[in-house]
């Protein structure tokens, strides 16, 4: 199993903490006994991986680094919001996307474009502080005191920023994660293309060592992991074929975010061609309780590709009430980074959705393909996925 994490510049082990708690929860609850092995991290310190043992099946997880680029970009220097935010919304607006992202995930689109609202907000607030603090000067010193405004004001910024970093508002993080993906889109971000190779190359060698190969893009990561097979497959066209099953699993899916963006080309080369590779298998899990994902349809419709296969991905379904319980969601439901990391957590239901028993029970996950073709999730009539 590779997993690639979102944008998140926490070391690894804080995965593999989780990881480990979220077994314990699933084993207990399903009588089913789950060992995590300690985490190892790799001589070139690209991958973090542990053994995971449970129901006689032997499971290597690896997960694949980039926090350090995220550590990078995030947080950003309040300078460079400043400059960026403005020119990106701008360029995203004139270019038609804002209106293109809202019809295909008002929600996802509400909390980002919200965000950056809530930003520019705390800008115009910052600077009426300060001028209202100068204000409170002599009038001797008037004249020179208004060239304290913008320093006063960066330095209330800078304090309100830190404020909101975290939960509920989380501005700065999605701020930054937007700068980087439309970064990323455009050309701008090349630290990317050496680690996606690196990570092409430790999935190809998997290949014919296990009895399947799964890899795991959670939210920024369900187009990175797009970009590495579709690598892998551009270095090795027969991988997938030589009897070792090999899926891709999406899951908080965010796909059409960087696919809408005009500058975005390469992805959408790379997402219909990935969309032709049916030698890999594709599972989308969709959680339409999931602000901060993207899943109304197909994801390449999404982003204005025709699919070449309408069945693919197989689409699985996950209701909230598949994962917590009533009093859980109400507690929840508004810290919206929670919500977005449910899906990898440890399922409250016996026999819903569990993303620890899918990846270390004994059902091969490329079997859950027709499954999920099955008990997909329906359009309704508003856009969103109903169960």
């Amino acid at each position: 199993m590779f997993y690639l994490p979102g944008f998140d510049p926490r070391e690894p082990e804080v995965y593999w903490g989780l990881f480990r708690r979220e077994a314990r929860l699933t084993a207990s609850r399903r009588g089913a006994a789950i060992t995590v092995g300690d985490p190892v991290r790799s001589a070139d310190g690209l991958d973090l991986a542990w053994s995971v043992q449970s129901r006689g099946v032997n499971t290597r997880y690896v997960l694949l680094r980039w926090e350090d680029i995220v550590g990078a970009r995030f947080p950003q220097s309040g300078w460079a919001r400043l400059r960026g935010v403005p020119t990106l919304l701008w360029r995203l607006w004139r270019s038609g996307y804002a209106a293109a992202l809202h019809r295909e995930g008002w929600r996802f689109s509400t909390v980002i474009f919200g965000v950056h609202l809530i930003y520019l907000a705390l800008v115009g607030l910052s600077l009426a502080l300060a001028g209202g603090l100068v204000a409170l000067a002599p009038d001797a010193l008037r004249p020179w005191s208004l060239l304290t405004v913008p320093p006063l004001a960066y330095a209330i910024l800078a304090g309100l920023m830190r404020v909101t970093r975290g939960k509920p508002l989380y501005v700065s993080h999605l701020v930054d994660d937007t700068a980087f993906t439309h970064a990323y889109a455009a050309g701008a971000a090349p630290e990317m293309a050496p680690r996606l190779d690196a990570f092409a190359a430790r999935i190809r060698a998997a290949e014919g060592e296990a009895d399947e190969v799964v890899v795991v893009g959670h939210s920024s990561s369900s187009f990175l992991g797009i970009e590495v097979l579709d690598r892998v497959l551009a270095r090795d066209p027969g991988f997938g074929t030589r009897g070792t099953p090999v899926t891709f699993v999406s899951i908080g899916s965010v796909i059409p975010w960087l696919g809408l963006d005009p500058a975005a080309q390469g992805f959408r080369d790379a997402l219909l061609r990935f969309g032709r590779a049916r030698q890999i298998g594709w599972i989308d899990v969709r959680a339409p309780w999931d602000w901060l994902s993207i899943h109304a349809q197909n994801p390449l419709a999404a982003c204005a590709l025709t699919p070449p296969d309408p069945e693919r991905p197989a689409v699985l379904g996950v209701m909230i009430n598949d994962l917590i319980t009533g009093s859980d969601v109400r507690r929840r439901q508004w810290n919206l980074f929670q919500m977005h990391f449910q899906l990898l957590m440890a399922s409250q239901s016996v026999g819903g959705f569990d993303y620890l028993d899918l990846m270390t029970g004994p059902e091969p996950v490329h079997d859950l393909i027709a499954r999920g073709r099955e008990n997909g999730l329906r359009e309704g009539p508003d856009g969103d996925a109903d169960p």
